[in-house]
């Protein structure tokens, strides 16, 4: 039998959407083991002088749980 967790995690980039997913992933992977999938819970462009500075992703990670 397996037991999973789940951590919530921000993740940003300057480029896209698809880049701050997969940085959040890359970085959550080096301190969990065993990550097993991820929900974009939530989406936001930060807006600096008209234009999109930065895009945001909130993630809860599934990591199991070593026995």
């Amino acid at each position: 039998m397996s037991v999973a967790r789940v951590t919530e995690i921000t993740s940003s980039s300057n480029k896209s959407f698809q880049e701050a997913i997969e940085l959040g992933i890359a970085r959550a992977a080096k301190t969990l083991k065993n990550v097993e999938g991820a929900w974009i819970q939530d989406q936001k462009v930060v807006v600096e002088d008209g234009k999109i500075s930065a895009y945001r992703v909130n993630m809860k990670v599934t990591f199991i749980l070593a026995e």
